[in-house]
């Protein structure tokens, strides 16, 4: 005859807290791909505003050809900057919604650096590529999705 399951003895839901992918790490861990995620977006985040404090000075010392063009510079990088920082922040918290902005801006400096290898092959070009898909490959790695999205689980219980 076989076993009769009763309702104490179901197997657990998966949509379950604890169960499925996240029972494979302590509550508050984070998967170490995520910090090579959040590590890479801190590298293009100070790249930025370095740039922008670069042409900041260049501007200050006179040295810019068009000044509307090096302030339009200066706060593009530094805001692009400052929403990765954002974003970094949020995929600690396990926020879905910096994974947009993350992986909009791999995907600009992808095609970017696409465009740079096709001119000349330069270190900063491969550089720049390895970063950009080292980023959003890591992105989509399944630990990095389920430790991004925690916030729909909490709004759905």
């Amino acid at each position: 005859m076989a076993p009769v399951s009763t309702p104490n003895q179901s197997t657990p839901d998966p949509s379950e807290e604890g169960a499925g992918p996240r029972a494979t790490l302590p509550a508050g861990a984070r998967p170490p791909a995520l910090w090579v995620v959040v590590a890479g977006i801190a590298v293009e985040a100070l790249v930025l505003a370095a740039a922008a404090a670069l042409v900041l000075v260049e501007l200050l010392r006179g040295g810019s050809l068009s000044a509307g063009v090096s302030i339009f510079l200066v706060l593009f990088a530094a805001g692009v900057a400052a929403v990765l920082v954002a974003s970094a922040r949020g995929l600690l918290r396990g926020q879905r919604w910096a994974r947009s902005p993350v992986a909009t801006w791999q995907l600009l400096q992808v095609v970017v650096a696409f465009s740079w290898l096709q001119y000349q092959v330069t270190p900063g070009g491969i550089g720049t590529m390895a970063l950009a898909l080292t980023v959003l490959v890591g992105l989509m790695l399944r630990p990095v999705v389920v430790a991004t999205t925690r916030d729909s689980v909490r709004t759905d219980g």
